[in-house]
């Protein structure tokens, strides 16, 4: 039916009635009582009665994080209409949940097929380096057998020639074994993290009850309710609603936004199609029908509107089950991983060509030998020595290739992954976390993310005289009410410009208001909302869910005792439903009247709403007091003054970071109205309606700062990251926020969104470095911001929540979505998802980026270092001995390579994250993966690893005392024991080095943290352990021998100097060797300008044309003497020596708050509220509201900026 799009199958059906028949569903009311009994008595079960939701969420073992899940009622008949169901004895109303999804399907997409341990370990041994070593061991063992019981032996000599063959194998094993398992724990990580990624809430009616469930507990037959931002979660068919357009581009590939409108009104359409086209009665498709059908596709996104469907496939069934089920793949490596991955290829190809050169060098010297007869060996001792310089040769090319680089990153990612879940970071994408680390700017929204986004309507005007405050009584020192209505101490004349204001608590409201005006209040906010109200979960208690706007007037309207929001809604009968817009910052509905006309509600941004209107209501401070009231809402007209009134009352509440919210109206004679514009879906244009309106209330809407943003945005200072703040609300709301969050600081700058938009490209540039508010900004704005911080070399990291957010939130180098107020398409759009939609959680997704980046470096600067150390000793050792054997024996070697892959992957990888990490500015984007500082220890930690290794193994017999001795069985014990302690000092300087590689900076603790890293500990202390067996018990196998309490002190000693040596090497300074590694071409040269253009770079001369255009733009204005950053070519804006604003110290805020203080009147002070009917806003406050850009107080007075943008200097 959907696929393609077909209205005839369904009219073949019978049309929407029939398929509603069908599915056992009510368009209404939803599944019916029937379905949920059953299901919930189908089981006897402890727990079967239970919603699907609950038995989801105790299975997973938790709530959706930002989802309310909502259980079923306790299956009671809960509206009209219930008895039809109810009398109907069709099947399929009583089909359970169960049967449904048994019938059906599940709205879920089977988990993709991930390998088990043994595919896994299979797939590790096909690594062609292993299988040629395999090889090597298979033919040392059948020699060693051949060598030790095919021919005869000396006396007292053990056969243990065949030891090495089994040892390679089961260390090739053993290597193969620890690579599988991690590779599968990882596996396992990630498919638990996407299966949090695809967990969110969907809006359902079932038995008449409004409810969300968890996305998959919808089946066939749901009535689900659409809203602006949902990803429609399955495919449907459309039965109601208001203005509904939907993108289908990323499901269909159409571009045009659909409408969708209901059956009935799709067959007219086809008819008076077909009619105008003179068909015969043939099939007609939809494409006849312009861009309107009544198809809902899964995976398609609600850009307006809000309607309800019916639910007709769901998960594998579905139209977007499909397309992902068809392209399924691997998941794509990250930037990081794939820079990795070329490093090790490299390192693997240098390793591999070491290898080669030592097997070529060595088969050389074996055919001399062969040639010259010296010395003298019998056809299999020839065999031997062949398979030897074979496995050594392969050998020293597995432990060169450095196959713990990839599982390094993998690793990191993996465990920063799961433990930012804990934090409440969502990571959708795996790039994004290494992308975190170096973020240089984030634009945050301001409600929900700075704020608790727990709003509550704390004080506002009914009309404009009504002035109405929650707790009067804890606000007497600021209202001078009891005063007006006192007789002995009355208030002298001309002291108030408003004299008619009047002070009254808010719980005392209904007080000063008629019946009338209570209703129109009334239904001016329950009408005009989608919110509803629902049981919580977790406590039982009812509350509001929807947008917190919305809830918070709801829940006022309740608190005054006015008519039930559902009942005042379902009494209204809609014409027409205009969405909230970010353009126009409101949102109306149009209902009609009793008298036959029609009525337009509007709420929204005061200070646009309240230029819309021409009237108010009246509200007289003496009605309730001698108990009369006009039979009609009076209303009067606004004249300068109560304009004036208006303004003020605005601006007072917003320097109380309040969000004003104005509620306004306008009665119709008809509808439509005669001569206003009808859209192409025949809907009254808002433009035409939202004038002439009669103001109802302002109310201030109280959303308290999160605990902990100050600190928060203190740290990201602290690390170099600069924020900026970009918000839909008005520039006092906005600046009273910044102020106190530490954002705004001197030297910078406010501006409003539509002033922001005129700027050219080069004025953008200039100011984008200073602007720290965008108030009133669009969608659009933020985007633009995003765009130009991106150009000026800025790595950023964006908050969106909204529908509109999505081309920011995809521009953005990490874009951040808001998990419980933030709408499905910017969750889609987002690189993180913050749970808790909280501020303080991107501090940490910067901490965990950069632990994520450290920890990568960490591994490199230790691999690089032993990968060095046992190529060089391998290669020398092997062409100087006359057996051809190395002072590390392919066993040895093969150990030393899981310590230095598999284990130190493990236990420097998985570094939990500490604040620490914001001690230091972040990486730019061309920054290398090594810098001076580790380029420093792996010289250093090499040369003395070599160093040590090469002197015992050719001197080690003088050093420890040992003379030559006529019997061989001497010499050969006391080379084991030089052997052993080579081997055992090596395997000890690696294992010492690890842990001062736990530091990539020149600060001396390398402890720090250790003890809150088990995995570290753990790891280490393993490999202490087993290489002591190994020297114990090890024997043969590993080539080495017991060795005394002497030869275990020196290898101890030769082993812990690691430390002390890496402390000595980062007191040196980093200069001189900056210059050796820069002449070394290991490091950039900083004073070389790059020569590459970013991707996407249009044409170099048009650069140039637009670079020189702006410059001319600058001269011609004047500002090329005042400004603070002169234009100039993109490049050189890209050098590191481009001017940057500095950060100020926070204590510059304390003369702006006792100024903004003053201005006020008085000091706010938590939990208080001051009464505006007897304070008037400051002429500063005055002129901030009435301006276009800002400069904080602060800032020094021969600051261009003041000229630059005709801001008057402060006095």
């Amino acid at each position: 039916m959907l696929d393609p799009k077909n209205l005839e199958s369904l009219e073949t059906l019978g049309g929407v009635g029939s398929l509603l028949k069908g599915l056992g569903t009510n368009r209404t009311r939803g599944l019916g009582r029937k379905a949920l009994i059953k299901n919930a008595s189908s089981d006897g079960r402890p727990g079967a009665g239970q919603g699907a939701s609950q038995r989801h969420e105790r299975e997973e073992g938790g709530a959706v994080p930002g989802i309310v899940v909502t259980p079923p009622d306790e299956l009671k008949s809960s509206g009209k209409g219930d008895d039809d169901d109810e009398d109907n004895d069709d099947p399929a109303f009583s089909a359970s949940l169960e049967d449904r999804r048994r019938v059906y399907g599940s709205n879920v997409l089977p988990h993709r097929a991930t390998k088990n341990l043994l595919a896994l370990m299979w797939l590790a041994l096909k690594d062609k380096v292993l299988v040629l070593l395999s090889i090597a061991a298979v033919i040392s063992l059948a020699l060693g057998l051949f060598q030790d019981f095919g021919t005869p032996r000396p006396a007292g000599q053990p056969p243990v020639d065949w030891v090495e063959g089994v040892a390679i194998m089961v260390a090739v094993f053993i290597v193969v074994m620890v690579g599988s398992i991690n590779d599968w724990q990882k596996e396992r990580q990630f498919q638990v993290l996407n299966d949090k990624k695809e967990e969110r809430g969907v809006k359902v009616i079932r038995n008449n009850v409004e409810r969300i469930i968890d996305i998959k507990e919808v089946v066939v037959g749901d009535i689900a309710l659409l809203e602006p931002g949902e990803i429609i979660p399955c495919d449907g068919v459309f039965l109601s609603g208001h203005n509904v357009k939907c993108d289908e581009s990323g499901a269909t590939g159409e571009s045009d936004a659909i409408k969708k409108i209901p059956y009935d009104e799709c067959i007219a359409l086809r008819n008076k199609a077909k009619a105008a086209e003179g068909a015969d009665g043939g099939e007609l498709h939809l494409g006849s029908m312009g861009h309107t059908d009544c198809f809902l596709v899964s995976g398609s996104k609600v850009l307006e509107g809000v309607g309800s469907y019916v639910v007709i496939a769901v998960g594998t069934k579905s139209f977007n089950g499909r397309i992902m089920m068809a392209l399924r793949g691997d998941p794509e490596n990250t930037p990081l991983q794939l820079k990795l991955n070329a490093l090790a290829e490299l390192i693997a190809k240098l390793g591999s060509a070491a290898g080669l050169i030592l097997f070529t060098a060595l088969m050389i010297r074996f055919f001399v030998q062969l040639g010259t007869g010296v010395p003298e060996r019998t056809a299999n001792q020839k065999g031997i020595a062949f398979v030897q310089i074979l496995i050594i040769s392969v050998t020293l090319i597995v432990v060169a290739v450095p196959e713990g680089l990839p599982l390094a990153v993998t690793l990191a990612l993996a465990f920063a992954t799961k433990r930012m879940t804990y934090e409440k970071l969502l990571v959708r994408v795996l790039g994004s976390c290494e992308t975190m680390a170096n973020a240089s700017v984030v634009c945050t929204d301001k409600t929900g993310t700075l704020t608790q986004n727990v709003m509550s309507v704390v004080a506002g005007s009914v009309g404009i005289h009504a002035k109405f405050v929650r707790k009067l009584e804890d606000n007497q020192a600021r209202t001078n009410a009891h005063e007006e209505h006192s007789e002995d101490s009355p208030k002298p004349a001309g002291t108030r410009k408003h004299p008619d204001d009047f002070s009254i608590d808010q719980a005392d409201l209904n007080k000063a208001m008629s019946p009338q005006l209570q209703d129109l209040f009334n239904a001016s906010i329950a009408v005009n909302s989608t919110a509803f109200e629902d049981a919580d979960p977790e406590t039982g208690e009812v509350v509001f869910v929807g947008s917190k706007t919305e809830t918070a007037l709801l829940k006022f309207a309740k608190e005054l005792g006015w008519a039930d929001y559902k009942k005042t809604r379902d009494a209204a009968t809609v014409l027409q439903m205009i969405p909230f817009s970010s353009e126009r910052k409101a949102m109306g509905v149009v209902v009609k009247l009793m008298t036959g006309g029609a009525r337009l509600y509007v709420k929204g941004a005061s200070e646009i709403l309240s230029k819309k209107c021409t009237r108010h209501v009246v509200v007289s401070k003496d009605a309730g007091g001698h108990g009369g009231y006009d039979e009609d809402v009076e209303t009067a007209e606004i004249d300068d003054l109560a304009s004036d009134n208006i303004s003020r009352t605005i601006i007072f509440y917003a320097n109380q970071t309040l969000r004003t919210i104005a509620l306004c109206y306008r009665d119709f004679e008809s509808w439509p109205p005669r001569g206003v514009e009808t859209s192409t879906e025949d809907e009254v244009v808002y433009n035409d309606i939202a004038r002439d309106m009669t103001l109802i209330g302002i109310t201030g809407i109280e959303d308290p700062l999160r605990d902990g943003v100050r600190e928060a945005v203190a740290k990201c200072h602290k690390a170099g990251v600069t924020v900026k703040m970009c918000t839909g609300d008005n520039v006092l709301t906005a600046r009273s926020i910044a102020l106190q969050c530490g954002i705004y600081t001197a030297g910078g700058i406010i501006m409003e969104g539509p002033f922001f938009r005129q700027l050219n490209d080069a004025e953008m540039l200039e100011v984008i470095p200073r602007l720290q508010v965008l108030a009133r900004s669009s969608p659009e704005d933020k985007k633009t911001l995003v765009e130009k911080l991106k150009d000026l070399g800025g790595i950023v990291g964006v908050t969106g929540d909204g529908t509109n957010d999505g081309p920011a939130l995809k521009t953005a180098d990490v874009g951040f979505s808001m998990g419980i107020a933030g709408t499905e398409v910017a969750k889609e759009a987002s690189d993180i998802i913050l749970m808790d939609d909280n501020f303080s959680s991107i501090v940490k997704a910067i901490m965990w980026g950069r632990c994520v980046n450290d920890a990568v470096r960490k591994f490199l600067q230790f691999q690089v270092s032993t990968n060095v150390t046992a190529v060089v000793i391998t290669f020398v050792t092997a062409v100087a001995s006359a057996s051809e054997s190395s002072a590390l024996s392919a066993v040895q070697l093969l150990w030393i390579n899981i310590i230095m892959d598999t284990f130190a992957a493990l236990a420097l990888a998985t570094d939990p994250a500490s604040e620490s990490l914001l001690d230091r500015k972040p990486y730019k984007k061309t920054a290398p993966l090594f810098s001076v500082e580790m380029y420093k220890q792996i010289l250093f930690q090499s040369t003395y690893q070599i160093t040590i290794t090469l002197i015992f193994h050719f001197l080690g017999n003088q050093i420890l005392g040992f003379h030559t001795s006529s019997d061989s069985t001497v010499n050969t014990k006391n080379d084991s024991i030089v052997q052993t302690l080579v081997f055992n000092a090596f395997v000890f300087a690696q294992i010492f080095n690890s842990v001062n590689c736990r530091r990539l900076d020149n600060k001396l603790n390398i402890f720090e943290g250790l003890t809150r890293n088990w995995y570290f500990m753990g790891i280490t202390l393993t490999e202490i352990a087993v290489q002591i067996l190994i020297v114990f018990i090890g024997g043969a196998a590993f080539q080495v021998t017991r060795i005394g309490g002497r030869e275990w002190g020196i290898s101890l000693a030769l082993g812990v100097v690691s430390m002390p040596l890496g402390l000595l090497v980062r007191l040196m300074p980093n200069a001189p060797f900056e210059r050796l590694f820069i002449k070394l071409h290991l490091l950039h040269n900083p004073e070389i300008l790059p020569t590459t253009r970013p991707n996407g770079e249009w044409n170099f001369a048009i650069n140039r044309v637009r670079d020189n255009l702006g410059m001319f733009a600058n001269v011609r204005g004047g500002r090329v003497r005042s400004s603070s950053f002169v234009i100039k070519s993109r490049s050189a804006r890209l050098q590191d020596d481009v001017e940057r604003p500095t950060l100020p110290s926070l204590m510059t805020m304390v003369p702006t708050l006792v100024a903004s203080s003053i201005g006020a009147g008085w000091a706010p002070q938590p939990g208080l509220l001051s009464d505006p009917t007897h304070t008037d806003p400051s002429r500063s406050s005055a002129a901030l509201w009435e301006g276009k850009i800002q400069i904080h107080p602060d800032t020094k007075h021969d600051d261009p900026a003041y000229r630059q943008w005709g801001i008057p200097r402060p006095t």
